[in-house]
């Protein structure tokens, strides 16, 4: 049995949402490691960010934090010094670096305490669009859409939607089903909004057989059997091909980010950029 790892500990003075993001994206970089990470949000005073850090000092850990104020920030590195706590400073070096270009001093408040921005009000209207349109629930949405997802049961079109939307891009998310005709309204949509999804037949079995596991469904149900797997996955590619202009990605093996990063760069050669 593998060792047990240390946990990461992650220290924000808001959400902690951006340290979270740079933690998982870099462990993406480690798929063989199997990482605990703890979040400690809304540290904004010397008490709470010394109790994070003695915890995490116990159990030997890693701290990443975002911190605004530079009073904190110091005093965080300091006690991680004493306390011989490895640490990762996400913003405070990028702040020096800005301060200096611009020169200028950042404001030094938590993002949760700075005015609601356009951009945000952008990403809550993207996130719930994607909520409503999950999934073919409302066609007429695809109208609206900045993006339409087109592909088979568990090609991952909701969780790039949500992921997406959180960069303030109106998602929707057609199924596409063996034997269902596609909804009228995908048509009469300009045809460059549109992306296939498909993904290798082995690892949608491995799926797919997990999900009716998680379900407590019988493994033998279409669902999960090979044969009518690889008849949706031809049928989709029938589909596809009858949509030339549908550029088509392959999810295969590849992680939330990469694809919604290679969605966005071939639409971005198509001179569909979205943001």
């Amino acid at each position: 049995m593998d060792a047990v790892k240390p946990p990461i500990d992650v220290m924000s003075d808001s959400t902690g949402e951006t340290a979270e993001r740079v933690v998982r994206a870099s462990l993406l970089q480690f798929p063989d490691q199997k990482v605990r990470i703890r979040f400690h949000a809304r540290v904004r005073d010397r008490d709470a960010a010394r109790a994070v850090i003695e915890a995490c000092a116990r159990d030997g850990g890693l701290l990443v934090f975002t911190i605004v104020s530079p009073e904190l920030r110091e005093f965080i590195h300091q006690v991680c010094y004493e306390k011989k706590v490895e640490s990762v400073d996400v913003i405070g070096a990028m702040l020096g670096k800005l301060s200096s270009f611009l020169d200028a001093h950042p404001l030094g408040l938590p993002s949760s305490a700075l005015p609601l921005s356009e951009e945000y009000f952008r990403r809550i209207e993207a996130v719930e669009f994607a909520v409503k349109s999950d999934d073919g629930k409302e066609p007429r949405n695809l109208r609206k859409a900045d993006l339409i997802l087109a592909g088979v049961s568990r090609t991952s079109k909701t969780p790039l939607s949500t992921y997406l939307a959180n960069r303030g891009i109106k998602v929707a998310n057609v199924p596409l089903v063996l034997g269902v005709p596609l909804p009228a309204e995908l048509s009469e949509i300009p045809q460059d909004r549109v992306v296939g999804l498909t993904i290798g037949i082995d690892q949608l079995l491995e799926i797919r057989r997990a999900r009716l596991r998680q379900l407590g469904m019988p493994p033998d149900t279409n669902y999960g059997l090979r044969e009518h797997v690889r008849e949706e996955l031809e049928y989709a590619q029938r589909i596809f091909r009858d949509h030339p202009q549908w550029p088509v990605v392959d999810v295969t093996g590849r992680a939330i980010e990469e694809t919604a990063g290679i969605i966005l760069d071939v639409l971005k050669e198509r001179g569909k950029a979205l943001f």
